[in-house]
């Protein structure tokens, strides 16, 4: 009965192509509207997962999210120290700067990019875009053509072109251990073993010095393609490294607070709900590099200490003893991680809005699948009707047609939840970072992707079950 039933499944194959459709569509939208969602929550605690070292976040009690930045006085540092059970504890400042791009003392087209890229470049912008095009300007002042391009100039932006000022993410990490800082090492390499592009931690005590996050460069260099290497032709990562290397050794300056800043290294940081470029600093300086408030201090990053027995001690109950000692609020990584993403669950419309669509999603999927389901039934019902007349049950008759319906779903759930994956690895770059798009796929949306699918499956075989036990034999005597 099951070879029959998988028979009658692909005979009519317009039919048979077109359940599957119905449902690869609702399979690759539910997992691919989820993978979208999530990828866009854990951007919003993107500080929190890319900061290590850490096992406690001490901030003011009313702290929400990682975003809700309450400064405190700097004397509860010494308070944190002193509570039982705490290693050691140092300062973080986070907060948002404004950065003005001033001017790159060396000349870009020597120092940082070749000359006959730019020279393609600046032609494919002028021949896409108008005269007055921004970027084709600030082409021209990097390199310029014709009898100008003996003389690369020394100011390859120009204020009068591109006003940049940008808003950052400033971060300021402890003067002493660093502790708040992107993991040092290379990024390129048989095995990674750090976030640094060019420069060194160590690069960081080197006077007015900071080290910007790679993707946040395009936004601060614009038209330059520091964020990305060139792909016609293909840049190899070696190149594109030293492409890096070079920029950053031309002394690059930006402007923060009146304050002159100097990018020492390139780093790589998790791209954040705002995708602001993210600037790392010592905390002394980076109160330099904003004005000047009564209370500085933003969180305080602490270690866990170990018992008498060389246990560590678990990091929930350091955490109760700093909030019964000092009143202020703390909580482990993946705690303040889970309220940040609870926040935005509650405060926001995120998750209205990609619920329509996921609904939207399962709705479409519903009716098609249904209706081309009926409408299969419908045509092989004298086929139904010969099987129960030659003596199966009605039992069996169900179970045919949920055979079918598992089929059509499995194919369907397997086609859609590869689709997405497609999809999600085309929001990786070359190294496996996330670009613009967020995408994330937990192993919890697979399942939950399941069960909407089986869902529909039921729904579209509940009226043909029903048609198929009220189905009366002697059906296939009728003319």
């Amino acid at each position: 009965m099951n070879w029959i039933a998988l028979k009658m499944l692909v005979g009519d194959r317009a039919k048979f192509f077109g359940i599957v459709i119905g449902l690869t569509f609702a399979a690759a939208l539910i997992t691919q509207q989820g993978s979208i969602f999530c990828g866009l929550m854990l951007r919003t605690c993107a500080q929190v997962t890319d900061i290590t070292g850490a096992d406690l976040w001490v901030m003011d009690p009313s702290v929400r999210f990682i975003d809700d930045i309450k400064p405190m006085l700097e004397n509860n540092l010494p308070r944190v120290r002193g509570v039982k059970g705490v290693k050691w504890a140092v300062p973080l400042y986070k907060g948002n700067g404004r950065a003005k791009l001033t001017f790159l003392p060396d000349a870009m087209k020597e120092k940082t990019f070749p000359a006959d890229r730019l020279e393609r470049d600046r032609q494919r912008a002028k021949q896409s875009a108008a005269p007055s095009n921004a970027f084709t300007k600030v082409l021209d002042l990097v390199a310029p053509s014709g009898e100008d391009a003996a003389t690369p100039p020394a100011r390859w932006y120009s204020p009068k072109l591109i006003n940049v000022i940008e808003q950052v993410i400033l971060i300021g990490v402890d003067d002493a251990s660093m502790v708040g800082a992107p993991p040092g090492g290379p990024m390129i390499g048989a095995e990674p073993k750090g976030r640094m592009w060019v420069g060194t931690l160590e690069d960081l005590r080197r006077p007015e010095s900071i080290v910007v996050d790679r993707v946040g460069l395009r936004k601060l260099y614009p038209g330059c393609h520091l964020d990305e290497p060139f792909a016609d032709p293909p840049e190899s990562d070696d190149a594109y490294v030293a492409r890096l290397r070079r920029f950053v050794e031309s002394t690059p300056e930006i402007e923060m607070n009146d304050r002159r800043a100097v990018i020492v290294g390139v780093c790589e940081a998790t791209r954040t709900f705002q995708s602001s470029p993210v600037v790392y600093t010592l905390y002394s300086r980076a109160k330099q590099f904003i004005p000047m408030e009564r209370k500085m201090l933003t969180f305080i990053l602490a270690q866990t200490a170990d018992d008498e027995n060389g246990a560590k001690i678990p990091p929930a109950v350091v955490a109760e003893r700093i909030q019964r000692q000092t009143g202020l609020g703390s909580l482990t990584s993946e705690s303040f991680m889970y309220r940040t993403i609870k926040y935005y669950l509650i405060y926001t419309g995120i998750p209205i809005n990609f619920g329509i669509t996921v609904f939207l999603g399962f709705l479409v999927g519903t009716a098609i699948a249904g209706q081309t389901f009926y409408n299969f039934t419908i045509e092989n019902i004298r086929q139904f009707g010969s099987l129960k007349a030659m003596g199966a049950s009605n039992r069996r008759i169900v179970g045919m047609i949920l055979l079918q319906a598992a089929v059509v779903g499995a194919i369907g759930y397997g086609i859609g939840v590869g689709l997405s994956t497609l999809f999600g690895f085309k929001t990786l770059d070359r190294w496996g970072n996330p670009t613009e798009l967020a995408y994330f796929t937990p192993w919890q949306l697979l399942p939950t992707t399941a069960a909407a699918i089986i869902f529909i499956c039921v729904l579209a075989s509940l009226v043909s079950v029903q048609r198929v036990i009220r189905l009366e034999p002697a059906i296939v005597f009728r003319s």
